[in-house]
């Protein structure tokens, strides 16, 4: 008897597949009821009764005119755009959804080398600025120095300082020059060294601390 009972048992997997699975299958079954339903005025009423269950599950919301829209573009959309109802807003259209937004531009300046960040790139605006050339390079040699950092943050686990150098000078537009011979940048092993045994923030060991404490 038991396994008789099995042999109808369905799985998701054999079943189709759900077009917004965030809304559930028993909704994905109202809308397919109502795509069937001949009669029109009784299908815009279905239709308006499984928007009203769907804003339902978000009470604080529903009454939102937004929203509202919302809950009738997933409408149309779990219909395949083919419910044919009078809805309080325009329906929707495949073609519009099936577009790919816009690219997101990079927020950087110079985006070749952007795991240095934004803050190098106006670090090395401000020096490039700076008419006192001790100072100037000086700060330079701080700038490389961060711009190793972040080179091995992301890239390799050794650096040439050279290949710094001419970042620097390109990134500052043949501005700054520093040379392997005259300056010297923390050493690679010093860095990774650094940040492996960097300590925890204070704020986590007081968190630490109190849990703790609780479990006393």
């Amino acid at each position: 008897m038991i396994l008789e009972s099995l042999d109808h048992l369905e799985y998701n997997t054999e079943r189709n597949a759900l077009i917004i699975p965030e809304n559930g299958r028993h909704f994905q079954q109202m809308v397919d009821h109502a795509m069937q339903i001949e009669d029109r005025e009784e299908r815009n009423k279905v239709a308006q009764s499984i928007v009203d269950i769907m804003g339902n599950r978000q009470p604080h919301l529903r009454d939102v005119p937004d929203f509202q829209h919302k809950l009738w573009d997933q409408l149309f959309i779990m219909s395949g755009f083919a419910l044919d109802v009078d809805a309080p807003f325009p329906k929707p259209s495949a073609e519009l959804l099936a577009q790919r937004p816009e690219a997101l531009p990079y927020p950087q300046n110079f985006p070749k080398y952007r795991f240095y960040g934004n803050n190098i790139k106006r670090m090395i605006d401000v020096a490039v600025r700076w008419d006192d050339a001790e100072k100037q390079e000086g700060f330079a040699y701080v700038i490389a120095n961060h711009m190793k950092k972040c080179y091995l943050n992301w890239n390799k686990d050794t650096v040439d300082d050279q290949a710094i150098f001419d970042h620097l000078e390109e990134l500052s537009g043949g501005i700054l020059k520093l040379t392997p011979k005259e300056d010297k940048l923390t050493d690679s092993e010093e860095i990774l060294k650094n940040r492996i045994n960097r300590p925890a923030k204070p704020q986590a060991r007081k968190n630490h601390r109190n849990n703790r404490s609780k479990k006393k």
